[in-house]
């Protein structure tokens, strides 16, 4: 017989920790119990219908259940579920590595698997690290991050991000990065977006010159800071940052995880500044929203960095237990096909243009200081005053309130604090977003009248 809401929800709370969540928020905040999902549409156990308007954590490109994805899995587990990838190999790593390759910028010509965004971002600040040891500079041990940054929450991870609450009580456990100022263009006109990162990238170029020596690598996530409340810059601080990093002699990891995959109107983020970093961290769109998977890139001349004899001990040991997973490989090479049966990146131009259309009443909305695009992500940032932009405290919780609003109207949003974003998968239709924006927009207004 199958369960109602209540009787599953009942059944979670007993037995379930759930991610990033105060468990006792439960109490009086219902979990939205899900039985299946359809393109945008996730369905619960007695008929309601939701508007996935969040990719479920920005993973899915192109829908719930998609027949070509899903029969690409199903066929694979017929024939290999798993294989250790140490001393063994098999199709579908080699196949989505010669891909990866391909479509990735030029010059990342190696591909080391792991199976979340967290763990690529690890790989990547090791290896960076360990390539300079590899070469002798044993004082490189520092990393260049970005306030507002996120790039994870193992403990590697907390350490480059600027993440709050998230990393605060993990500090004594965590190696000290260096912070540079976000390029984050809020509240600023699109025309003064390159004058503005113009200037923040002369701020971080002061760190790497007050560092020399000691820095391996700065990480950023290209175009738009997720995590860290949607914050957007342009191509040209990527391509400023690049040339510095250069200049400096440091890598530059570009953690693409949640970018990547064209949500930022480029297949990747790199893209449109026409550069390489030394690594790209890959994860989330990978398998369509389907398995669990992550990439580093990383060019030949690191990977150089660390072949040799054996005995050299100059290898890179580092390994997950599910890297290369079959299935996983099989989930990825079927959504890169997708992208290329159609020509994606022009239709999300074309959502794109509808998502900001159908937000275009809260552009006078009191309470909305700024709505910002890049690609298929739109975010909309609640205050307290728009002139200048006064936060709301964040003890109020006013996101909470527009995530209640929509769950009641049949749409999933989950704000970033008081921002409100879409990111959603790209099958999303003229009439979906209709109802997205209505229902953002009036959980808006409700979430901002007075305590």
């Amino acid at each position: 017989m199958t369960p109602g809401n209540d009787a599953l929800r009942a059944r979670d709370l007993a037995v379930l920790w759930h991610p990033t969540t105060q468990m006792k928020d439960h109490e009086w905040l219902p979990l939205l119990p899900v039985k299946r999902g359809e393109g945008v549409w996730l369905e619960d156990f007695e008929g309601g219908r939701y508007i996935d308007a969040i990719s479920s954590w920005w993973v899915n490109l192109f829908g719930h259940a998609n027949p070509h994805i899903s029969e690409a899995v199903a066929r694979q587990a017929r024939e290999l579920e798993h294989v250790i990838l140490a001393g063994v190999t098999h199709e579908g790593a080699v196949r989505l590595a010669e891909k990866l390759v391909e479509i990735t910028p030029k010059g990342l010509d190696r591909v080391f698997y792991a199976d979340s965004g967290s763990g690529a971002v690890e790989i990547a600040l090791k290896m960076s690290f360990h390539y300079w040891l590899n070469q002798g500079e044993t004082g490189r041990r520092r990393f260049v991050t970005l306030t507002h940054s996120y790039h994870g929450e193992t403990l590697g991870t907390l350490a480059v991000g600027d993440a709050g609450l998230f990393k605060e009580a993990y500090e004594p456990l965590l190696m000290e990065s260096l912070f540079a100022p976000s390029p984050d263009c809020t509240g600023l006109d699109p025309a003064d977006w390159d004058a503005h990162a113009a200037v923040k990238l002369e701020e971080l170029e002061a760190v790497l010159a007050a560092h020399a020596g000691e820095v391996c690598a700065v990480i950023i996530e290209p175009l738009v800071q997720c995590a860290g409340g949607m914050r957007m810059h342009p191509p040209s601080w990527l391509k400023g940052l690049r040339d510095a990093c250069d200049r400096h002699g440091v890598h530059l990891i570009a953690d693409e995880i949640a970018v990547g995959f064209g949500r930022t109107g480029s297949m990747f983020a790199c893209d449109q500044a026409g550069i390489t970093p030394d690594f790209m961290c890959l994860s989330k769109g990978l398998t369509g929203g389907y398995l669990p998977m992550s990439a580093v890139m990383a060019t030949e001349a690191v990977y150089q960095a660390f072949y040799d004899e054996y005995t050299s001990l100059r290898g890179f040991l580092h390994s997950h237990s599910y890297t290369g997973n079959a299935l996983a490989c099989a989930a990825a090479l079927a959504t890169l096909e997708l992208f290329e049966a159609e020509d994606w990146h022009a239709r999300n131009r074309r959502t794109a243009a509808l998502m900001r259309e159908a937000v275009a009443g809260l552009e006078d909305h009191p309470h909305v200081g700024d709505i910002r695009q890049t690609g298929m992500i739109l975010a909309m940032e609640m205050v307290a005053d728009r002139e200048p932009m006064t936060p709301w405290d964040w003890r109020e919780r006013r996101g909470i309130r527009v995530y209640e609003h929509a769950l009641a109207n049949g749409v999933l949003l989950r704000p970033i604090g008081n921002v409100v974003y879409f990111l959603p998968p790209y099958v999303i239709g003229e009439s979906e977003i209709a109802q997205m924006a209505e229902v953002a927009a009036a959980g808006i207004d409700r979430a901002c009248r007075p305590s």
